[in-house]
């Protein structure tokens, strides 16, 4: 049985001590902090299992919060979807939902699920404009998906591409995780998930990966051996 029946079997049937539970704790603590978020692992953990959260040791920002249970969400999200193509419409749902419920201030300018209307920046990297980001998507997709046989390799290349368009005004890079991790499940690739303490080697692969690809392609490398192991523990095979 592939990794992605099993994570869709224990999500249908309600089963949080297996695989399924890993891959939202980890991938939602990381992702999420990497972008900021101030929860520990441990609150993580205690949204996911008991929708409850100690703020005893600590001020808790309330998009925090909700962004966790958002990401809960679009991992769920992402399993029931991931043999389908990927597509435009996927991608801005992933974004919708990771954002519904978000305090976004006075930002009336801020559409979730719509791409941006302001220029923005990753990693001090200047990105598509907001004039060209549809066409651009819809041509990296084109390309994309026009591809015969996808490997791990391919599914990076997208990432970066991905995030150098930029096309949300925020959360580009948990969408652009996301879209990864889908992505792994469809083609039966071990995922891997960026921990927040690679977050510099992240970036610095971003950045450089036009000169020198080794960088980021060694990041999830390492982050993907790592995921082999939670896979080893659960006796569950891979290619």
């Amino acid at each position: 049985m592939t990794l992605l029946k099993i994570l869709k079997s224990e999500k249908d049937i309600g089963y949080i001590n297996g695989i399924y539970k890993q891959v939202q704790v980890l991938f939602t603590h990381n992702s999420n902090k990497i972008e900021g978020s101030k929860l520990t692992l441990e609150q993580t953990r205690s949204i996911f299992e008991y929708n409850t959260i100690d703020i005893s040791s600590n001020t808790l920002n309330i998009n925090d919060i909700i962004e966790t249970t958002n990401h809960f969400q679009c991992i769920d999200y992402i399993i029931n979807n991931a043999a389908r193509q990927l597509s435009e419409s996927i991608i801005k749902k992933l974004h919708k939902t990771l954002y519904t419920g978000i305090n976004l201030k006075n930002r009336k300018w801020f559409k979730i699920g719509e791409y941006k209307k302001k220029p923005n920046t990753v990693a001090d990297i200047e990105t598509t404009t907001p004039e060209d980001t549809p066409e651009a998507v819809r041509n990296l997709l084109l390309q994309y998906n026009s591809k015969q046989n996808i490997s791990i390799d391919d599914i990076i290349d997208f990432h970066v591409s991905f995030e150098r368009i930029h096309p949300f005004q925020d959360g580009n890079g948990r969408v652009g995780r996301l879209i990864m991790f889908k992505e792994c499940l469809k083609y039966n690739i071990v995922p891997f998930i960026i921990e927040d303490k690679f977050k510099q080697f992240y970036y610095r692969g971003l950045r450089e990966y036009r000169k020198e690809k080794g960088f980021l392609v060694e990041t999830c490398l390492a982050a993907q051996d790592k995921f082999k192991k939670h896979l080893d523990y659960f006796k569950i095979p891979y290619k």
